[in-house]
């Protein structure tokens, strides 16, 4: 329910858009210590309650493009695995250095934290 990520997400601060393959999101994100970007990836893959997967790029094609997804695995004894994967392409990776890699990644964390409290809720 991205209309709800708003309400938990420290990272993720804005999502809107149906979910469903082929269809475009609208995101924003908030990493702590960086700046606010908003972008329109495509889904590329659903399956209700299991994944979700979407392709982000910034301008044209192969100059920052980034597959997200998020899956969710059954497990023996009611537990369940929860698997967060962020791939980039960049092309111009050594004029980016580690300029992403904190506040992108630390969101991340704040994000999977969050996600975890939400989830254990009673």
């Amino acid at each position: 329910d991205v209309a709800q990520f708003s309400k938990w997400n420290p990272f993720i601060r804005e999502a809107e858009g149906e979910i469903k393959e082929g269809s475009r999101l609208r995101i924003r994100i908030d990493p702590p210590g960086g700046t606010a970007m908003t972008f329109t990836p495509v889904l590329r893959r659903v399956a209700l309650n299991r994944e979700l997967c979407w392709h982000g790029r910034f301008l044209v094609p192969g100059l920052f493009d980034g597959v997200h997804s998020f899956e969710i695995q059954s497990m023996d004894k009611g537990k369940t695995r929860f698997i967060h994967r962020e791939t980039f392409r960049v092309l111009f990776v050594p004029l980016l250095g580690n300029s992403m890699a904190g506040p992108t990644k630390q969101g991340f964390k704040d994000m999977n934290a969050a996600l975890k409290q939400r989830a254990e809720m009673p």
